[in-house]
């Protein structure tokens, strides 16, 4: 299984205007509860959503973040076409920002300590990045089934990543 690795930041992208701290924990906030209460029923751009968790790249604290994530179909099953059901794709794409989503750089440095929750299940998963041809074909389905995506790798000269979490055994 490949690690993360952590592609360079972009020169250009979307920007983000800076909201203050206390307004943000707010809405962040408000956001989790939803997603706690219709978290199996909302959707963006059309895709299902999971609860990421993982802990602060420089803070040490659990972190969540909130993601639309993909079936994977992997390179042993793409013949087939099947899915697989212990594994999730997700981009981070932060909006076609210049940089990486603070999630993905928390997931680099923790990557033995990330934790997904679907439904009412908390799953302990394995993060790798996707590279090379396995990387172009999950991103070619992934911007079939939300074309939005394709925007957001327009806006920014970054490698947008792939992340595939696996479910870990035992």
């Amino acid at each position: 299984m490949m690690p993360i690795v952590v592609t360079p930041r972009g020169t250009r992208g979307v920007e983000w205007r800076r909201l203050p701290r206390p307004v943000m924990g707010v809405m962040f906030g408000l956001f989790h509860l939803v997603f706690a209460v219709f978290g199996g029923r909302m959707r963006v751009q059309g895709r299902p959503l999971l609860q990421l968790e993982t802990i602060g790249a420089r803070s040490g604290a659990t972190r969540h973040a909130v993601l639309g994530w993909f079936p994977d179909v992997s390179s042993d099953s793409a013949s087939s076409g099947s899915k697989r059901a212990d594994s999730w794709l997700v981009l981070a794409a932060n909006a076609g920002a210049a940089a990486h989503p603070s999630w993905f750089l928390n997931m680099a440095e923790h990557p033995d300590q990330v934790w997904i929750s679907i439904g009412k299940r908390r799953i302990k998963v394995i993060p790798e990045t996707l590279e090379g041809a396995e990387r172009e074909r999950a991103w070619k389905e992934m911007t079939s089934l939300a074309s939005g995506y394709t925007r957001y790798q327009g806006s920014t000269d970054r490698i947008i990543p792939i992340v595939r979490l696996k479910a870990q055994e035992g």
